[in-house]
């Protein structure tokens, strides 16, 4: 695990350059480990981001008895033949948020077992009730034994038309895999249909799963009692390419962001398109055309994919305290994704908090280094373009959860000319 102590030390004010990879999804990796629970046979997955979630995943795969080996960086086989729930790391589980990924691959493999509620980071409000709704309409019965714990019943699973009381894209995830090993159809509605869930969706499809509607937001699903091994390449991160992207257009560099996929950041380009950026556009890169000046636009709303996603949100609102005029953000998802705003401030940022899913930010700021904390992920990723955009040193606290998504993240922005330093306390 990383040190907890860590810090990151950046001087800013330096135009970047060079190339920088996109490693595979995060959100696509941690629900296809999930999966890999669906079959006793060997399972190969490549392309796999070195990131702290995707270790502590691993090592709950590990400890219900799943052999797990790697072959080479970015390849772990997994083979979950032996597995025993009564084995779940509660420690880890109330750690890691896409634990609860785990929740529908384990009630395909087991008719009875406890499971625990899943931590990650703090950015509101993130109930499981969606979750427990679609399983609970294939059969699964869960009872709370306290706030934090929950028998899980599902020894009468069945195949069902669901569906979902929103757009949750790990609620869909889990309704895939409990359909993957139940051999007549089951038809998700209200389905979430970003790039990752697709990507799941293919790994099972390669594991003998019968998908038809990936890609919208109607699913038929008929799996399979006895689901084979299978290899699969992660896709790109999206999320990532996107910060990158949004790094590069606030620094004003010419960056170039290699396997970075159009067709799942034709929204985020589109708004990038409208602060003033240009970019060249490859097979397989997209090249960012600096400009020196930049305007604010009328609203970010996040949604849903393929809207804009609330990931990208804090990147975004960095990118628009470099733009000229008042940029409104509207968050629909989550009402804590603004605590960056305050951290933010005390750079030189103009912002106003309206109410939980909404502030107004005002630029252009000249931001000047200070002491700033990581609260979340994404707000991590858009205070290290904060402080690349600044006059002088920063240090940002907190960066273990900038590790739980971006992999080495210091290391890569040095190729890129960023003074940017990995700094332990002891």
């Amino acid at each position: 695990m990383a040190n907890l102590g860590e810090y990151f030390q950046i001087k800013g004010g330096k135009k970047l350059s060079g190339s920088i990879d996109v490693r595979g999804s995060k959100n696509a990796t941690t629900p296809i480990l999930a999966a890999t629970l669906l079959t006793t046979e060997t399972c190969t997955i490549s392309n796999i981001p070195l990131i702290e979630d995707v270790f502590r995943m691993l090592e709950i795969l590990t400890g219900l008895g799943a052999a797990v080996e790697w072959a080479g960086e970015r390849t772990v086989k997994i083979c979950a033949k032996d597995i025993d729930p009564k084995r779940l790391d509660v420690s880890l589980v109330k750690q890691l948020r896409s634990s609860i990924l785990l929740l529908g691959s384990l009630s395909a493999r087991f008719d009875s077992f406890s499971f625990y509620h899943p931590g990650g980071c703090v950015i509101g409000k993130r109930p499981v009730g969606t979750h427990f709704d679609a399983l609970e309409k294939m059969g699964v019965h869960i009872t709370s034994t306290d706030a934090k714990t929950y028998a899980i019943d599902a020894k009468n699973k069945k195949a069902a038309q669901v569906v979902l009381r929103e757009f949750s894209v790990t609620a869909t995830e889990n309704a895939m895999m409990l359909a993957a090993a139940l051999p007549r159809k089951t038809t998700i509605k209200i389905a979430a249909q970003e790039p990752h869930v697709e990507d799941l969706g293919r790994f099972l499809i390669s594991m003998g799963v019968d998908i038809k509607g990936l890609g919208t937001h109607t699913l038929e699903i008929v799996g399979k009692k006895e689901l084979h091994g299978a290899e699969h390449e992660i896709i790109p991160d999206a999320n990532e390419a996107a910060t990158f992207l949004i790094m590069g257009v606030a620094t004003k560099s010419p960056i170039v962001v290699n396997n970075a996929r159009e067709e799942n950041l034709d929204l985020v380009l589109e708004k990038l398109r409208e602060f003033g950026a240009d970019f060249k556009i490859k097979n397989n890169s997209i090249e960012i055309v600096p400009t020196e000046k930049l305007k604010a636009i009328e609203k970010i709303d996040t949604r849903t994919y393929p809207g804009i996603p609330s990931d990208i949100q804090s990147p975004l609102g960095v990118l628009a305290s470099q733009a000229e005029g008042e940029t409104m953000i509207f968050d629909t998802l989550f009402e804590g994704r603004f605590n960056y705003l305050t951290e933010l401030e005390k750079m030189g940022g103009q912002s106003k908090i309206l109410n939980p899913h909404q502030a107004v930010i005002h630029g252009p700021a000249h931001l000047k280094g200070g002491a700033i904390k990581s609260f979340d992920l994404r707000a991590g990723a858009s205070l290290i373009i904060a402080a690349l955009c600044a006059e002088g040193i920063s240090t940002i606290e907190e960066i273990y959860q900038v590790d739980r998504g971006y992999e080495k993240i210091e290391e890569r922005l040095q190729k890129l000319g960023a003074d940017i330093r990995r700094i332990s306390k002891s």
